[in-house]
């Protein structure tokens, strides 16, 4: 068993709100969140004064204790809002992708039993039709305007008294993430007040982002990925965080350079940009001091390019899942230049780990022994909603999740991911990870982007199949090069046998590759 260096932190025993509005008043009139594009600014006071109007003007519409809001809107300074006054009037939190059709939002809407929307006026269409779909939905809300709905700006206006809820931060859900776990269709991930919280606490001796700080929110709040890194997180010390809607290369380098951005948590495919695109060298990025990404596996050599280019400490990493609140390792701060390449971190307090033989999941492996990843501590989930087959599935009697990550770590405790259980290719009984495929071909100056999956071929065996975004400068890249240049790197098994090109590889707003996606299409 691996355990972290930190000390234990005592669990946060608040509702999320109050865990990270605490301090709002001490913070007073610093900028909690900018838009990115327009510039309008909300003060701590003033982000504090206004989730406590809403959750009023919640209350008063009939939210209660125990109900599900479905929140339904890409990144904006209102988001917190709505999520901050729904926790304080009882509700559990189900964050909705805005790109989701009609038919996905009616799906969640329907297992969530959610019975009330909080959407923006462009989505406001999708959100009538899932929730006529779905049915059980009482009212859509509206973060901006719209004629028949009400809109939480009104609500800022309400005389209703402040709901005085009597949350049970170990019991009451904060949010409601859908996730597919270590596979299968997406499930509602119960986590509570304390679990979010403490997660947040846990972060916080290896990553300090106080006043002074400005983050910026690219990746989607509706992951939770983005909710703890780029709101819980930064809002909870007093740093200021300023939010862009959607990724566009340059929105991203024009809000660095206008906003003086110090810190960044994205997901590869940023840092890809960051490492490799022209237009980053038209902007000042001097005021970053450094770089976090996750949520997908980050190649080292990529990770390296991307510091140098930004003259920057090495890209940290981090780790976790959506079923653990989400993190459990990191590289810390302090640590960034004397990090190891490719590490995904140290375990964050109060974690302790376990790495497991693949074929006899009761035999502990010790220090560069690569098995599956268990994971216990505080922040692990209540459970997926409805589905305790499901969730024993995942966490054993005795509190150790199985994430589906095949890792191993090295003496000094630091924890390198190799790839997913159920990813892994099994080619002719030999291991290939797809990862270290996708990594290593963008590696290639012809290839802008790359995912790898196993398909069969005609004998019945497992095969690494790639699928191939080529640069605008190399039109002409064939299939016999992609395969050379890794054949010319890698051991005989892990070769490519197949290339397909494609206009993009499909990932989802975290950045993790959809390789369910590709393999329906195999």
């Amino acid at each position: 068993m691996f355990r972290s260096e930190y000390a234990d932190v005592p669990p946060v025993n608040l509702p999320i709100h109050e865990a990270v509005l605490g301090r709002a008043a001490e913070f007073g009139d610093a900028p909690a969140l900018i838009d990115g594009t327009d510039g309008t600014t909300l003060s701590y006071e003033q982000l504090d004064r206004f989730h406590r109007r809403v959750a009023a003007g919640l209350a008063e519409a009939g939210v209660r204790r125990g109900d599900v809001l479905a929140l339904h809107s890409p990144n904006t300074i209102a988001f917190p809002t709505a999520f901050y006054a729904a926790t304080r009037a009882g509700a559990a939190v189900t964050t909705v992708h805005p790109l989701a059709t009609a038919e996905e939002f009616a799906k969640q809407l329907g297992d969530s039993a959610a019975r009330w929307i909080v959407t923006v006026s462009p989505l406001l269409d999708t959100a009538r039709r899932a929730a006529e779909l779905a049915g059980g939905v009482r009212e859509i809300f509206v973060c901006d305007s719209a004629p028949g709905h009400r809109s939480l700006i009104d609500m800022l206006g309400s005389a209703a008294p402040e709901p005085d809820i009597a949350i049970d931060p170990a019991e009451d859900l904060a949010a409601l993430p859908y996730s597919s776990g270590t596979t299968g269709t997406p499930k509602g991930v119960m986590l509570t007040h304390r679990q979010i919280a403490t997660n947040l606490a846990q972060l916080e001796p290896a990553i300090d982002a106080g006043p002074g700080e400005r983050v910026l929110a690219v990746l989607p709040f509706f992951h939770i990925y983005g909710l703890t890194a780029l709101m819980n997180a930064p809002l909870r010390q007093g740093a200021t965080v300023v939010v862009l809607p959607r990724f566009d290369l340059g929105t991203f380098l024009s809000a660095i350079q206008n906003h003086r951005i110090t810190a960044l948590y994205v997901a590869p495919p940023i840092v890809l940009a960051l490492a490799k695109h022209p237009l980053v060298a038209q902007y000042d990025l001097s005021s970053l001091k450094y770089v976090i990404s996750a949520a997908a596996p980050l190649d080292a050599g990529l990770a390296a390019a991307c510091s140098r280019r930004l003259g920057l400490p090495p890209v940290g990493q981090a780790y976790g899942m959506t079923e653990l609140s989400p993190g459990t390792h990191v590289v810390p701060l302090d640590a960034m230049r004397d990090a190891p390449a490719g590490t995904v971190g140290k375990l964050i307090a109060g974690t302790e780990m376990r790495i497991v033989a693949l074929d006899d999941p009761g035999k502990d492996l010790g220090p560069r022994e690569s098995g599956e990843i268990l994971i216990r501590g505080p922040q692990v989930m209540k459970g997926y909603l409805g589905r305790p087959d499901a969730t024993a599935a995942l966490i054993g009697p005795d509190g150790w999740l199985h994430t589906g990550d095949v890792g191993h770590v090295d003496e000094d405790g630091w924890l390198f991911v190799v790839d997913r259980v159920k990813e892994l290719i099994k080619y002719k009984g030999f291991q290939v990870a797809p990862a270290e495929l996708e990594a290593l071909l963008l590696t290639h100056p012809g290839i802008a982007d790359a995912a790898v999956i196993g398909v069969h071929d005609d004998n019945g065996n497992e095969i690494p199949r790639a699928y191939v975004v080529r640069q605008p400068t190399a039109p002409d890249l064939t299939e016999a090069e992609v395969m050379t240049h890794v054949a010319e790197r890698v051991a005989p098994y892990k070769r490519v046998r197949q290339v397909v090109f494609t206009a993009t590889v499909p990932r989802a707003a975290s950045g993790k590759i959809l390789r369910r996606e590709l393999r329906e299409r195999a």
